[in-house]
């Protein structure tokens, strides 16, 4: 077939994922602000606000994983110009959303005792804890907010999310500044500073979205008036067998790289703070592949809902072109600018820590290379499963990348990043090894599932 019937889709598929992309990459921004600034005040407050995070992220892709069922069910009802169902969506997807993220925020507290059991640098812990108790209770608002995100999504309105977490944010950097630093007469609060600023960020994210979305007329009767504990059985059925799964999926993705985080602790604050720094870069990169992801599932579920399989594979083919071409890119720059990107992460004047700091930026400038070969795998990975949601195939693919990250990615991980194997660098492998399964492994089943849809439908492929 030829190329432009991909490349003539590159624009929609720009036009529907960019704004999706820019309020991914404002979530993980708020991650890069508190770590830049964090790195300003040493290596031990950066490695705390890693392993403060590390228990919110597993948290938090299990919020986010699950809310990825409005999407695919809301697009499906948008094609079919069906209100009821997509508002039957909506509220009890909130209503699972609201739930989840009270009960995220508890799990987390009491996980918290977990931290003096990983062989973590007691420094890195004592620094931890007063800045996990702000940010878990952050989960409550941003899962809240996933409700909402989720369902503008599958309604392609993907610009107000992006708006939102745009303004939240301006919000985090200005209290960052004034609460970690001490400014205009605000007490000097550290890394719990950054803390606050996450946490009253998220909440103004979830406020901004609601009121965005009460007032266009697309989406103002569907988010109004609203019988919050009045719910549908069978819609709530529909949305926990599809959100599960999904949350499943990132949950199994997620917690490897956490346990990235966590094997890196037992080998000292500085390998730990130089792992955060290039997860965090690796993290935008993978914001802009989810944004692909999403994508996927819009245009996947909507060529679902006409039944026209075999447009739904040339446009999904055409985003896996789209995202390998970007994923290229970014490994390019990861590439070439290994050294240079981790050096924005410290301060190398701060002739106390220089000696910390040195290594801390020889060891990220190395993870950066492993990084820049997983670029691929990663972006291709993603947006298959992407594409797979929109099918609504999710018990399959959650199986897919359990095995891929857990039966093959950590034990690579763990038996190479051993003091006396390869350290942070073989962490990184395990890493490597686990996303080029999942990328293969679920190319191979989507490919299968659109070749039997379209044979079931043509008697043809």
């Amino acid at each position: 077939m030829n190329l432009s019937n991909y490349t003539s889709e590159f624009k929609t598929n720009l036009k529907l994922s960019a704004p999706v992309i820019m309020g991914m990459l404002g979530h993980t921004f708020v991650g890069l602000v508190d770590n830049i600034m964090v790195g300003q005040l040493g290596s031990a407050e950066l490695a705390a606000v890693s392993l403060g995070n590390s228990f919110v992220f597993i948290a938090m892709s299990l919020g986010i994983g699950f809310s990825t069922a409005i999407t695919s069910l809301t697009a499906e009802a948008d094609t079919g110009n069906n209100a009821v169902k997509a508002k039957a969506t909506f509220k009890n997807g909130l209503f699972l959303c609201t739930a989840l993220g009270i009960v995220l925020f508890l799990a987390v507290l009491l996980a918290k005792p977990l931290m003096y059991y990983l062989d973590q640098p007691e420094e890195v812990v004592q620094l931890a804890i007063p800045y996990l108790n702000l940010v878990a209770f952050s989960l409550f608002p941003l899962i809240v907010f996933q409700g909402f995100k989720q369902f503008a999504d599958g309604l392609s309105m993907t610009r107000y999310p992006m708006y939102a977490t745009l303004i939240a944010n301006v919000v985090n950097v200005i209290l960052n500044y004034v609460l970690i630093f001490g400014k205009f007469g605000f007490p000097e609060l550290g890394i719990v500073g950054a803390a606050y600023g996450t946490l009253i960020s998220r909440f103004v994210m979830l406020l901004y979205l609601w009121w965005l979305l009460r007032g266009k007329e697309k989406s103002k009767a569907l988010v109004t008036n609203i019988k919050f504990f009045v719910l549908d059985g069978v819609v709530i059925k529909k949305i926990l067998s599809l959100g599960f799964p999904g949350a499943m999926q990132m949950f199994f993705e997620v917690a490897i790289f956490t346990s990235a985080i966590w094997l890196s602790g037992t080998l000292g604050k500085n390998p730990q703070a130089a792992n955060q720094i290039a997860l965090n870069l690796s993290s935008m990169t993978f914001m802009v592949a989810m944004g692909m992801g999403v994508a996927a599932t819009v245009r996947v579920g909507n060529q679902k809902g006409l039944k026209n399989f075999k447009e739904l594979r040339r446009i999904a083919f055409s985003i896996f072109l789209l995202t390998l071409i970007l994923s290229t890119i970014f490994a390019a720059c990861f590439w070439i600018l290994n050294s240079i990107l981790p050096t924005f992460y410290v301060d190398l004047n701060d002739a106390a820590n220089f000696a910390d700091n040195t290594e801390l930026i020889s060891i990220a400038s190395k993870l950066l290379l492993a990084a820049a070969i997983f670029q691929i795998s990663d972006g291709i990975q993603v947006v298959v499963l992407g594409a797979l949601r929109g099918l609504q195939d999710v018990k399959i693919p959650t199986l897919i990348t359990f095995v891929s990250y857990w039966l093959i990615g950590f034990p690579v991980s763990y038996y190479l990043g051993k003091e006396e194997s390869y350290a942070s660098f073989g962490i990184w492998l395990g890493l490597l090894a686990g996303l080029t399964s999942a990328a293969i492994l679920l190319s191979i089943r989507f490919n299968y599932l659109t070749n039997k849809l379209i044979l079931e439908k043509h008697g043809t492929t």
